[in-house]
């Protein structure tokens, strides 16, 4: 009878199988194919296993999705902080981990693959424009580098290792080299990124390739303007306005800015980089710009934008986020004008003519390092003196010199981080200088630079307050602080013996980082990073929100219960200065580029720039009687 079990003893062995293994009584395994027999073993010298990507496809697609929600996290928090900064070199290192000990590559194609994916961006991160390679590198390159690789790796999988590992080089090599032919342009106040092809020229290249045409032909009339300047009504002398609030009363505009009949443009040029305002007196316009490796203090004709006279420095300041030029607002003050570069440089210029009459170097007479965004305190003269914030070590916080002379008068005060600018005001009937910074906000007597009070909110990490100081009446002030922290007030009062400060309230619903805000009404206005709101004076609660203006800058018309909003576009707007809703009664577009400069309007002109363009526009109806300065 037939066996009715294939394969056992005695059983004839099938073809493939082993005749001495069926003859041994051990189980019978087929020969392999021969295509098997030509397969290459892996370091264990069993076959391929397939990739396990589906860990690396994840990781890549919640960084993509974490990149395109970025915008609509909380602005100016640490939180929008971390998406931007952390986000790309966690992917990075969850791309190696990944790949390292759960990919199931063989382990000598691990090793070349991380091997390869160094190699290439040592190769090539070199070569990456300077404004690039500190930033773009960590949040464009690694997260771009580490999806290609992904990528290269799901549509390679028919491929055998040798085709497979070629490729991925040469997928590294391109995408890590593509970003070598880029730029960084700066980000603006809600974090986005601006990028460039590093061969187009930037707005600095375009103004240097005019300007010297453009200063050869200023207008005799504007050379025959008066010998000496004097402040009078309607004028601008300084950062912020006449008294370093953003506030113009006195003063009525247009409102009816209908295509029909937008303000007046009486001129817009290019300038120079830079975040300096305007000081505007009679019709000359103050400001500074950076102008090669010059940076140079320009009085401009009011009425034509034509330059009167240049004044300029062999000093460039440049950082990535903000790009390069001068931060201070110059401050004019009986026939001088007082200007501050980014890197420490103090000057004391006739107003009319722009000749020196003396210069200071603030870090060589503090001590203090140049500051990671410049220095950006705009100088104010008070009781004869300039002071200016220094940042500089034992009790060199603050620098105060002789008006007349430039002679150090007097230094005082401990804190080392602040863009702040010294103001003057009057608390408690007693006048006194207020600057905020890291340690929360310090007033100084003006002419001895003695600290009459200290209110302790601290900063850490390195962080800076921007924002200026806010007082109420005769007694409160409000600070801002950004990263999440909120808007504080703080009640002021002198005691028996000394000075006493006390929180009122806190509140995180306004978070101000570099735009200043105004108070009217018992409101303020202001913005917290891209989001432009009223908050209520009494105890910070919100009234209204709105988005659309970016990290713009606000001004301050109480007569017309108005606010000029400068939008970080460019943009001119009039909103109504109203705590029931955002009402914006008309807008135009004044300028273009990213606008963190502040607007001035005096007698009736509103001046506006940025770091690419200026432009000056008509937009009195009527003005009143200015207030005395």
């Amino acid at each position: 009878m037939p066996d009715p079990h294939p394969g056992a003893v005695g059983a004839p062995a099938s073809a493939g199988e082993d005749p001495s293994m069926a003859s041994a009584g051990l189980p019978l395994q087929a020969a392999p194919t021969a295509a098997e027999a030509q397969a290459p073993p892996d370091d264990a010298g069993t076959p391929e296993r397939k990739l396990r990507l589906w860990p690396a496809i994840a990781i890549v697609l919640i960084q993509w999705v974490v990149y395109s929600t970025k915008g609509f996290l909380p602005p100016g928090t640490t939180i929008q902080m971390a998406a931007i900064m952390w986000t790309p070199m966690l992917v990075g290192v969850a791309i190696v981990v990944w790949w390292l000990a759960a990919s199931r590559a063989p382990w000598r194609e691990r090793g070349l693959g991380l091997f390869a994916w160094l190699a290439a961006g040592a190769i090539t991160v070199p070569f990456y424009h300077p404004s690039f390679r500190a930033i773009g590198t960590l949040i464009y390159a690694v997260p771009v580098v580490a999806t290609t690789w992904v990528a290269w790796l799901l549509v390679s999988g028919s491929m055998r290792w040798p085709s497979r590992r070629a490729g991925l080089a040469l997928v590294f090599l391109l995408t890590w080299g593509y970003f070598a032919l880029l730029r960084f342009d700066g980000i603006d106040g809600s974090m986005q990124v601006k990028l460039s092809y590093r061969g187009t020229p930037t707005g600095e290249d375009k103004f240097l390739a005019e300007f010297r045409d453009r200063d050869a032909v200023a207008s005799a009339e504007s050379h025959a303007a008066q010998a000496t300047l004097a402040l009078g009504p309607g004028d601008w002398p300084c950062f912020r306005g006449p008294y370093r609030d953003s506030r113009l009363p006195g003063v009525s505009v247009r409102t009816d800015w209908s295509e029909e009949k937008p303000p007046r443009r009486l001129w817009r040029h290019r300038v120079g980089p830079g975040w300096s305002s305007f000081a505007v007196v009679g019709n000359r316009a103050f400001t500074q710009e950076q102008r090669g490796q010059s940076e140079v203090v320009i009085c401009y004709d009011v009425g034509s934008g034509s330059p009167i006279w240049v004044h300029g420095d062999n000093e460039r300041f440049e950082e990535t986020i903000g790009g390069p030029g001068p931060r201070a607002t110059p401050t004019f003050h009986e026939g001088r004008l007082y200007t501050q570069g980014a890197k420490g440089r103090l000057n004391c210029l006739d107003a009319t003519s722009g000749e020196v009459i003396w210069s200071r170097d603030l870090v060589a007479d503090s001590g203090a390092a140049v500051p990671n965004w410049g220095f950006s305190s705009s100088p104010l003269v008070a009781r004869g003196l300039l002071s200016v914030f220094a940042g500089g070590p034992d009790g060199k916080s603050v620098m105060a010199y002789d008006a007349q002379t430039g002679e150090p008068a007097w230094s005082s005060g401990e804190a080392q981080l602040s863009y702040c600018s010294l103001q003057l005001s009057t608390l408690a009937g007693v006048e006194q200088l207020l600057l905020t910074s890291e340690k929360g906000a310090t007033a100084f007597d003006p002419q001895t630079g003695n600290v009459l009070w200290q209110h302790e909110w601290p900063l850490t990490g390195g962080m800076a307050r921007v924002t200026q100081p806010a007082v109420i009446g005769d007694s409160d002030i409000l600070i801002g602080t950004f990263f999440g922290l909120g808007l504080r007030r703080v009640h002021v009062e002198q005691t028996g013996d000394g000075w006493r400060t006390d929180s009122l309230w806190t509140t995180k619903a306004i978070k101000p980082y570099f735009s200043d805000f105004v108070i009217h009404d018992g409101h303020i206005y202001g913005f917290d990073s891209a989001i432009f709101m009223c908050v209520r004076l009494e105890d910070g609660k919100p009234k209204w929100r709105t988005r659309g203006y970016g990290s713009g800058q606000v001004l301050l018309l109480p007569d017309q219960n108005l606010l000029l909003v400068l939008s970080e576009q460019g943009e001119v707007a009039l909103l109504r200065a109203s705590p029931s809703g955002h009402e914006e009664l008309c807008k135009f577009q004044a300028i273009e580029g990213k606008t963190w400069n502040h607007p001035v309007l005096s007698r009736g002109k509103l001046l506006v720039r940025n770091g690419e363009e200026a432009a000056c526009y008509e937009l009195a109806e009527g003005e009143s009687a200015a207030p005395e300065i």
